[in-house]
């Protein structure tokens, strides 16, 4: 939903009530992916897409009903040789769609979710319509003015606290899709749409380890930022593959810099005097993956002033130092081969081990994740489901 933030957000401002139209499920061939959307608002303004017009004018009137009705609707649409001039894909896929209407009670929701520059899952309840937007430590829920007199918030309205780890474990994971819940006595279907920056590594230390380390975290998806206190060295000619080159003491830099649960930290100074000021910060920062370059000798050393500057035996845990693993590289570009391969076997759960040594999955599933998309009925005639209004 996120591409059509600056209209959902004028129409929010116009007080306009909408119905927002978006993909949960997809099977097969499909024009978009899980999390596209559409949006009509009062006057049957429309915009935004999820299939590139085969079924648009049928979303179309569905939000229209929704906005009528105060009513969420799921609907699959598929194609059948039988009638090719029936509503459907015509790229032979199926897709289900989520309609629901959006009142005054949900903007705080949206707009969080919208507006937010951090990583947010937006969770919508598929029976109620209920939202919440949440980040890795912190949640918005919908508002409880529209309820009926007498009756409580579901499991979403009321932040169910399975049902915010569920959204964060796939946020974490840039996952979206539906997901059943138990929660109390009963299940929820919700919809999670994970909206997320690319990750942050932050590489200190301006030396031609970290351009070959930055090279490699580009190729990983990273947002790249090379931090060094010389400027001589600091400079975007020598690494042209960083999103940001920083002229700053380390240390003072990561103070003042933003980081999550998914950043990863690379201290490569191999210097007493860069590297154990910015390591006191970085382990106590709630990040994905803090490592440290330098000899056997040097890691010693540099434990021994960490915890001389107050760190606790926990948070010097965290720390992966000599950094990277075992492959007996040599070169720049090996070591960055190496380092990169511990922040995926970190960040993933994995051995670190070859394949061949171990018996289990090859592919683990995370926190949230499933193989493929949910099972959907691929019917000529949209399997559809009209939902109680909130």
């Amino acid at each position: 939903m996120r591409e059509l933030t600056e209209h959902i957000l004028a129409w929010q401002a116009a007080g306009k009530r909408f119905a927002v139209a978006s993909i949960v499920g997809v099977t097969g061939s499909a024009p978009r992916p899980i999390g596209a959307a559409m949006a009509v608002d009062e006057d049957g303004v429309v915009i935004g897409s999820i299939s590139g017009g085969c079924v648009e004018g049928a979303v179309y009137e569905l939000c229209r009903e929704a906005l009528a009705t105060g009513v969420p609707v799921r609907e699959t649409f598929g194609y059948s040789d039988s009638d090719a001039f029936a509503v459907g894909l015509t790229c032979g896929g199926v897709l289900e769609v989520f309609v629901h209407p959006v009142g005054s009670r949900d903007h705080a929701v949206l707009d969080k979710a919208l507006r937010t520059e951090e990583a947010v899952a937006l969770v919508r309840d598929t029976t109620s319509g209920d939202m919440l937007a949440v980040g890795p430590d912190w949640l918005v829920k919908s508002g409880a003015g529209a309820l009926d007199e007498g009756s409580a918030p579901g499991p979403v309205a009321a932040a169910d606290a399975r049902i915010v780890a569920e959204a964060r474990a796939m946020l974490d994971l840039g996952v979206t899709g539906i997901r059943v819940i138990g929660c109390d006595a009963e299940e929820v279907t919700v919809f999670v749409e994970s909206s997320t920056p690319p990750p942050r590594m932050i590489v200190f230390g301006a030396i031609d380890f970290a351009a070959a380390v930055a090279r490699i975290g580009k190729f990983l998806g990273y947002h790249v930022t090379v931090c060094d206190a010389r400027p001589v060295f600091a400079t975007k000619a020598r690494f042209p593959e960083a999103d940001e080159v920083v002229v700053d003491w380390p240390h003072r830099y990561l103070e003042q810099t933003r980081t999550d649960s998914r950043t990863v930290i690379c201290v490569l100074t191999h210097d007493a005097k860069f590297d154990v000021p910015v390591l006191e910060v970085a382990l106590r920062r709630r990040v994905a993956y803090v490592g440290a370059m330098g000899s056997r000798r040097t890691h010693r050393d540099r434990t021994a002033r960490l915890l001389a500057a107050g760190l606790t035996e926990p948070e010097l845990s965290r720390l992966h130092s000599p950094i990277g693993l075992d492959l007996g590289g040599y070169t720049p570009e090996e070591t960055a081969v190496a380092v990169a391969a511990e922040i995926v076997a970190v960040r993933r759960g994995g051995s670190g081990a070859e394949l061949r040594a171990t018996d289990a999955s090859i592919h683990r599933l995370q926190p949230g994740e499933t193989l493929g998309p949910p099972p959907m009925e691929s019917t000529l005639e949209p399997a559809r489901t009209v939902l109680p209004a909130r």
